[in-house]
């Protein structure tokens, strides 16, 4: 008979609680125009969906508390540099001629030679299919 051994449950990880004023400043740096919520988010260290939520009870709020009262935090959105590296590609092959598809079937003794054209490629698929069946 084997026995687990007492596992000690590891601490639970408690939220951050954040004061009002922290949560006033942010609010107010994303309802700044062309302000990306994610963007506040990720300069402030929270998660997008919390401060969607922070924004929302805001705008439930009575108009006693105006957002336009506290002063908004500066946030500078990430910035990405694309580079354009130009890629030299080789000419296009001239186009092949199409070969004619050639099957080969034998069954004991018998040997017989199929010449398709390959521009009837479905029909011959369709031909093969019925004389497998």
């Amino acid at each position: 008979m084997t026995t687990i051994p007492d596992q000690t449950p590891s601490p639970r990880r408690r939220r951050r609680l954040h004061s009002d004023e922290f949560k006033a400043r942010v609010v107010a740096s994303c309802v700044q125009p062309g302000m990306s919520m994610a963007a506040v988010a990720m300069a402030h260290g929270i998660n997008a969906n919390l401060l969607r939520r922070w924004v929302r009870e805001a705008e439930m709020r009575p108009p006693a508390r105006d957002l336009a009262q506290v002063a908004p935090q500066p946030v500078q959105a990430p910035r990405r540099e694309t580079l354009f590296v130009p890629v030299n590609l080789p000419p296009p092959a001239a186009p092949t001629a199409l070969v004619d598809i050639r099957i080969e079937l034998q069954r004991g003794a018998t040997a017989v030679t199929v010449t398709w054209p390959a521009s009837a490629a479905a029909e011959c698929a369709a031909w093969m299919r019925e004389l497998l069946r």
